[in-house]
C-alpha cells in the first residue's frame, strides 16, 4: 500500500485507521503473530494503533500491552501480574525527556551534574535488565529528543548545567548500552524529531492537553520507526535491490548518448547527485543488500554505461543483470529465480511511473518506492527503512561474494556430465556444530528470515537461540557449508526438543542457496547419530503449511520418516525410528 511508503501520508493513516488495518488483516499471507508491551511514560494509545498498522503491513500480526499512564518504570522493574501473564516477544519503552528524572540546576557543580547522570543511568539500566531477567526479549528504548527551548542559550549544548547538554551524555549512554548488549535496540527519537522540525514534533499543546510526548501529526512517523525495528528483527526486511539504468543510475540514455554521454560523476551537470545515490546503493551492498539491474535496454550498451569510470558502481556489483526488451516484471521473476529468493524480498527502483505501476500490478509482493526526483532518490531509499540493520553477521557482509560464487556453481553445473558428478566436483566441506555462542546470532536471523525451507516457521529471537542452546533437553545443529567457490556461512539448521525418549523437532529450515546439494543428508546423518548417543529413539518432525513452504510439505517422506497424522489444514507429523536409520552418506566432507 502505498500510504506506508515515503513520504508516509500521516493525515491518511490518522483518518483511515479502521478501514486501512480491515484491509490489511483481509490478506491471505503467512502472518507473524507477536506480543508487544508498549511500556510508556506518556499516553500511548495512538501510538499502539499507528503501530498496528504498520507491522500489519509488514506482515506481523499484533497483539499489544500497554502500559497505564507514566507506569513503564514500575512494570519493568515490579512484578506485574498482567503483563507478566502477557510474556512479551517485544517489549518496546516509550519514553521522552520529560521522563528524566532528574536535571542539574544551575547551581549544580561538574560533579553533582556528572552523579545526576549516573543516577539517570542507573534507572533506566534497572528497567532494561528487570525486563531482559524476566522475560529475555528484544528491548526497544527510546532515546531521548531535545526541549524545544535552551535555558542557555547555544551554551545548552556545552555547559555541564544545560539540559541538553545532560540529555545528549545520556544519549551517549544508552547507545554505548545498546552497542554492548545483544537484543536492546535505540529507536532514535532524537534523529525522527530533527527530521520533523523540533518546534512541530515537540508543540506543547499535546502534552498538556493529551499528555502525548510528541504532536499527533509525528506519531505514524514514531510508529514506522519502531516497526521498522520489529520487522528487521523477526526477518520481513527486504533484501534485495533491483535498479533501472537510465535517469535512475545515471542521467541521459545511454543508447542514445552514448556511454560518454551519460550524467554522471562530477564533471557533468547533475552527475554528481547520480554518483551520490550510486555511491549509497553500493554502501548497501556492502551491508548484505543485493544489487540487481532490470533496464530495457542493449546489454553492451548496459555494460558500457555501468563501466563509466566516474560511476561508482561496476557490472561485478550485481548479483544479476537483466537488460533487455522484455518486460520488468518478467525480469522480476528471473531474477527471483536465479537468486533463489521471493519477489516479495524485492524493491524496484525505477524513474518510469508507468513502469512502476506495471510492477505494482504484477501482484509480486515487491515494493515500489515513489522515485520521480532525482534529488530525492537517496532520502527516500533511505528512509523507506527497507533494510533496516539490527544485526550485522559475517554472512550478512560477505552475502554479495556468496550470490557471486553460486553464480561460479550454476556455470559448473552445466557443464558437468551428471548432477552426482557436479557435487563431487565442488569439494564440499561441512561444518556441524551445537548452537556455539559466535553463531547465535546468525541462527536468529535464518529462523527469522527463511521461508521457503522452513518446516515449523518459528521464529526465534537471539534470547529463544539461547535458551535453547544452554537446555540440555534440546538437541540443536547448525551447518556452514563451503566449497571450493567459497564459504556459504550457517545454511541450516534443526533443533529438537527431548521428551522421555522422543526428539520433537520444533526447528528445521535451511537456505535456499544450498538446496539439492545434500546439506539437509548431511544434518539428518548428524542428527540421527547426536539422537542415538542420548538415548534417543525415536526422531519426531512436524510441517506446518505456509503460503510459502510448499516445497518442504513431502520432505520427510523423502528423508524416510513414515506419515503418523495429517490434519485438515495440511499441518503433519512424521517419525523416524533412529534404530533403522541408515547413513546417507551425501558427497560432503563432514567435520
Amino acid at each position: 500500500m502505498q500510504a506506508f511508503e515515503h513520504p508516509i501520508d500521516a493525515a491518511l493513516l490518522l483518518r483511515k485507521k479502521r478501514r486501512l488495518k480491515k484491509e490489511l488483516l483481509s490478506r491471505d499471507i503467512a502472518w507473524i503473530d507477536k506480543r508487544i508491551a508498549v511500556l510508556g511514560g506518556s499516553t500511548t494509545n495512538e501510538i499502539c494503533d499507528q503501530l498496528e498498522l504498520f507491522l500489519l503491513h509488514h506482515g506481523i500480526r499484533p497483539t499489544f500491552y500497554q502500559s497505564e499512564y507514566g507506569q513503564y518504570w514500575q512494570d519493568a522493574v515490579f512484578s506485574n501480574e498482567g503483563l507478566d501473564a502477557f510474556r512479551p516477544d517485544v517489549v518496546y519503552i516509550h519514553t521522552s525527556w520529560r521522563n528524566i528524572p532528574v536535571f542539574p540546576d544551575t547551581t549544580a557543580t561538574v560533579q553533582q551534574a556528572n552523579d545526576m547522570l549516573e543516577e539517570v543511568c542507573g534507572h533506566f539500566t534497572a528497567a532494561w535488565e528487570k525486563l531482559q531477567e524476566r522475560f529475555g526479549c528484544p528491548i526497544i528504548q527510546d532515546n531521548f529528543d531535545r526541549p524545544a527551548w535552551r535555558l542557555l542559550g547555544n551554551s545548552d549544548i556545552s555547559d555541564h548545567r544545560g539540559k541538553t547538554n545532560f540529555i545528549f551524555k545520556l544519549n551517549r549512554y544508552l547507545y554505548d548500552y545498546a552497542d554492548s548488549h545483544k537484543g536492546f535496540y535505540v529507536n532514535d527519537v532524537d534523529y525522527l524529531a530533527a527530521c520533523f522540525g523540533l518546534e512541530k514534533w515537540a508543540n506543547p499543546l499535546y502534552w498538556h492537553m493529551y499528555k502525548y510526548s510528541l504532536c499527533l501529526e509525528a506519531i505514524p512517523a514514531l510508529a514506522k520507526s519502531v516497526a521498522d525495528i520489529i520487522k528487521s528483527i523477526y526477518g520481513r526486511n527486504k533484501k534485495v535491490i533491483v535498479c533501472d539504468l537510465d535517469n535512475t543510475l545515471w542521467g541521459g540514455v545511454v543508447g542514445d548518448d552514448g556511454p560518454e554521454g551519460i550524467q554522471v560523476g562530477p564533471e557533468v551537470p547533475m552527475g554528481q547527485i547520480y554518483s551520490e545515490f550510486q555511491q549509497y546503493l553500493k554502501e548497501q551492498k556492502s551491508i548484505g543488500v543485493l544489487l540487481a539491474v532490470n533496464s530495457k535496454n542493449d546489454e553492451e550498451n548496459a555494460i558500457a554505461g555501468l563501466n563509466h569510470p566516474d560511476g561508482p558502481l561496476k557490472p561485478g556489483d550485481f548479483a544479476a543483470i537483466r537488460a533487455n526488451w522484455d518486460n520488468k516484471d518478467m525480469n522480476a521473476r528471473s531474477i527471483a529465480e536465479e537468486l533463489s529468493l521471493g519477489a516479495d524480498s524485492f524493491v524496484f527502483i525505477d524513474d518510469n511511473p508507468v513502469e512502476r505501476e506495471i510492477m505494482q500490478a504484477a501482484g509480486l509482493g515487491i515494493a515500489v518506492p515513489v522515485m520521480d526526483k532525482v534529488e530525492a532518490y537517496l532520502q527516500t531509499l533511505d528512509r523507506s527503512g527497507y533494510f533496516e540493520v539490527t544485526s550485522l553477521s559475517d554472512d550478512d557482509l560477505s552475502r554479495a561474494a556468496m550470490y557471486q560464487a553460486n553464480a561460479q556453481r550454476k556455470t559448473l553445473m552445466q557443464s558437468a556430465g551428471s548432477y552426482e558428478d557436479f557435487l563431487r566436483s565442488l569439494d564440499m566441506k561441512a561444518a556441524i556444530t551445537d548452537f556455539e555462542p559466535m553463531a547465535i546470532q546468525r541462527i536468529a536471523q535464518l529462523t527469522n528470515k527463511s521461508n521457503q525451507f522452513n518446516l515449523t516457521t518459528l521464529r526465534c529471537s537471539e534470547g529463544d537461540i539461547r535458551a535453547m542452546q544452554e537446555s540440555e533437553n534440546w538437541l540443536c545443529l547448525c551447518g556452514r557449508l563451503q566449497d571450493k567457490f567459497g564459504d556459504n556461512g550457517i545454511v541450516s539448521v534443526v533443533a529438537g526438543e527431548r521428551e522421555g525418549d522422543a526428539l520433537h523437532l520444533r526447528l528445521w529450515l535451511m537456505s535456499c542457496r544450498v538446496l539439492k546439494r545434500g546439506m539437509e543428508d548431511a544434518m539428518l546423518d548428524t542428527l540421527v547419530t547426536g539422537a542415538r548417543a542420548r538415548g534417543i529413539s525415536t526422531i519426531v518432525g512436524y510441517y506446518y503449511p505456509t503460503a510459502k513452504n510448499n516445497m518442504v510439505r513431502d520432505f520427510y517422506g523423502r528423508m524416510g520418516f513414515a506419515l503418523i497424522k495429517e490434519q485438515p489444514d495440511g499441518s503433519t507429523v512424521w517419525a523416524l525410528e533412529t534404530s533403522a536409520y541408515a547413513p546417507k552418506n551425501p558427497p560432503i566432507e563432514i567435520n
